[in-house]
């Protein structure tokens, strides 16, 4: 898939998850590369839009360990359940080295999982997922292409 389908798809989850929830689940998603050890953000919906890179290696946290874990294929996500603050609670693995970033930067994912409606505002979640297996973000700029290759 392209970026541009790749925001569409992330738009239309987040408000899905919201709907179901009740109110803003993630208010922050950013669709980011780390190939060649470079954090680079290729889409960015939220309210950090200016300190979001600026502060990516500290709020990393918790999910540091599983961004870099090789059991994690196109479609497979995490959430970390103690991300506090603009600590990120979840990603998605959208591509080789592209990961979709979500945060609530107000609330931990514990807290939002006390919430009896999270089930169900995870299905939109599980259907983003289920959309991206398929269907891999594939990224190129000069003469770097970061496709649908596995690591």
């Amino acid at each position: 898939m392209t970026i541009e389908e790749a925001i569409v798809l992330v738009k239309t989850c987040a408000k899905k998850m919201d709907s179901r929830y009740g109110k803003v689940v993630f208010d922050e998603w950013a669709i980011v590369s780390l190939a060649e050890n470079k954090a680079r953000v290729l889409a960015y919906l939220g309210p950090r839009n200016d300190d979001f890179l600026k502060n990516f290696a500290a709020d990393i946290g918790g999910l540091r360990k599983e961004l870099h874990d090789a059991q994690y294929g196109v479609g497979d996500f995490a959430f970390e359940r103690h991300g506090v603050g603009t600590g990120f609670e979840a990603f998605m693995v959208m591509g080789f080295g592209i990961y979709l970033i979500c945060n609530n930067t107000r609330e931990s994912m514990d807290g939002i999982a006390k919430n009896p409606r999270w089930l169900d505002a995870q299905v939109p979640f599980a259907e983003l997922s289920d959309k991206v297996r398929p269907n891999p973000l594939a990224i190129s700029w000069g003469d770097t292409q970061v496709a649908k290759k596995t690591p």
